[in-house]
């Protein structure tokens, strides 16, 4: 590792110039309400990520009418965007773990701006799916570079909570899109794409702002080499890939992306099977939609306590390091009953004659206290997110902790291609699951309500590998701090620095075969 004295970022250049106060801009440069900007726009970030990421389901009937294609070309397009993004983040994640991570964010944030606007104005099938990819190889920079920041900006101790926040942004950011796509986009499907592109260009607005964070600055065993005005200067290369996926709980932790998003993707169709009850009780196509994705914006609400997840994981993180795992392994099967009895409650409600936007969100609101099985329903919903919710702040968390900085955003891409593989075939499959059903018989909504319970038996390898997660991190977690004092030690030995330039290809696995 090298130490060198940092100089100033292009993004505190450019707030000189806009402030032109240069002295003040430095004070203000990583400062504590410099750090809290930059997570509230990241977080932003990552919710608007999920907002692209579920706008089209919720509109398939409307979309699928328009471009003159079956609903099952639209579940193809959006199981594609799903791994391309996936695939896209790992490059992503490369340069970012190789480079300055600022310059790439802004460049995928503008990709998916610009593809999220192309698909609004998108004319025929073709089109739509290439602006959809477009979208999708920007998003997957938000992603896994993203994390990669965020790591940074805050403490291993804290860890849990924040990440808490990310996936709660992740979460939000779902059903703001459910929520966009039904309001917005009942009556015409490109509106909520339009509002997409603006607010993504915004977003961009706001990240030239945040603050460039040097790598593996939170990390409590480099605290001497930053007090020294030094940097870590580690990088991945090629050679690291090897000790990467020797990591044993770097394994699990990729594998249970896999089994978990096969039914994360199956999800995606929870508006569907709430539109095909309303249907099924005589409301017409319109009106169905604003129903589904109300209901399935409210009934995911339990996710807000994922915070409570990470906290948990947090505190028994500190008694044990098996603790995190152990908690998204229990919160994973937990959730497996409530969401069975979710699918297949009924779902009456009464709106009577629809008397425009208003009156349908009302007489729906309304029936969460009037209509008992709409009420249960709720409760049921969010019991099981409130469950599988603990798993996405401990898996950020514990992603973080058993992987050196440098690693960490590459480690999240393997981690976000498994997941991408998993919700791509899930969501593609479990449609084809509906129309098997259908055809043989059996008709909506049942045909979704089995098809997305079945798809829960996937949940069952998911805690079993988070398990065993929790069986290799002790190991790993300490392998990790035992090669970050090492190369603390080395830089700040007496005094002075080492030869400045970046090193790399050194891992926890390979430095400690070099001290042998």
């Amino acid at each position: 590792m090298s130490v060198v004295v940092p100089g100033a970022s292009w993004s505190s250049a450019w707030m000189s110039h806009v402030s032109g106060d240069a002295g003040g801009v430095a004070r203000l440069r990583g400062s504590a309400a410099h750090r809290v900007y930059s997570v509230v726009v990241f977080l932003i970030l990552a919710s608007i990520d999920n907002v692209a990421a579920v706008l089209v389901p919720p509109l398939y009937a409307p979309i699928a009418r328009d471009l003159a294609v079956p609903e099952s070309a639209l579940g193809l397009v959006t199981a594609a965007t799903f791994l391309v993004a996936a695939i896209a983040a790992v490059g992503w994640a490369y340069v970012g773990d190789r480079t300055r991570r600022k310059p790439v964010l802004l460049v995928g944030t503008l990709v998916w701006a610009v593809g999220t606007a192309g698909t609004a104005v998108s004319d025929t099938y073709v089109a739509f799916f290439g602006a959809q990819l477009v979208a999708a190889i920007g998003l997957g920079a938000v992603a896994s570079v993203g994390f990669s920041v965020v790591s940074d900006l805050i403490s291993p101790k804290r860890r849990g909570l924040v990440m808490s926040f990310w996936g709660l942004s992740q979460g939000a950011g779902t059903l703001a899109g459910t929520l966009l796509a039904g309001l917005l986009g009942a009556s015409d499907w490109r509106r909520p794409f339009v509002v997409l592109a603006i607010v993504g260009l915004v977003a961009t607005v706001a990240y030239l702002l945040t603050y460039d964070i040097p790598r593996g600055r939170s990390e409590p065993e480099l605290a001497a080499v930053f007090e020294h005005g030094g940097e870590y200067d580690h990088r991945i290369s090629r050679s690291d890939l090897p000790d990467i996926l020797r990591r044993r709980t770097n394994v699990w932790l990729v594998l249970q992306g896999v089994t978990a998003q096969f039914v994360f993707g199956s999800l995606v169709w929870l508006p569907r099977l709430f539109q095909a009850k309303a249907e099924q009780q005589g409301y017409p196509e319109e009106t169905a939609i604003v129903v589904g994705s109300l209901f399935a914006t409210l009934f995911q609400l339990g996710g807000i306590t994922s915070i409570l997840g990470g906290l948990v994981g947090d505190r028994l993180q500190r008694r044990t390091p098996r603790g995190r795992a152990l908690v998204a392994s229990i919160g994973i099967l937990g959730g497996i009953p409530f969401y069975v009895v979710l699918f297949f409650l009924p779902l009456p409600i009464d709106i009577g004659e629809p008397d425009g936007l208003g009156a349908v969100v009302a007489a729906a609101l309304t029936s969460l206290v009037t209509q008992p099985m709409v009420g249960l329903s709720f409760l049921a919903a969010l019991l099981a997110l409130a469950l599988t919710s603990a798993n996405s702040p401990n898996w950020f968390a514990l992603l973080a902790d058993v992987n050196p900085p440098e690693h960490r955003g590459t480690v999240y891409s393997l981690g976000n291609l498994a997941n991408g593989v998993g919700r791509s075939v899930g969501n593609g499959v479990v449609g084809l699951v509906f129309r098997t059903l259908e055809k043989g018989g059996i008709p909506p909504p049942l045909n979704y309500a089995i098809g997305l319970a079945a798809f829960q038996l996937f949940f069952v390898p998911t805690g079993v590998m988070y398990w065993l997660a929790s069986r290799t991190s002790p190991r790993d977690i300490e392998s990790v701090r035992h090669t970050l004092r090492a190369r603390a030690t080395a830089a700040t030995a007496d005094g002075v620095p080492p030869t400045s330039g970046t090193t790399e290809g050194s891992t926890p696995d390979s430095d400690r075969r070099r001290a042998r």
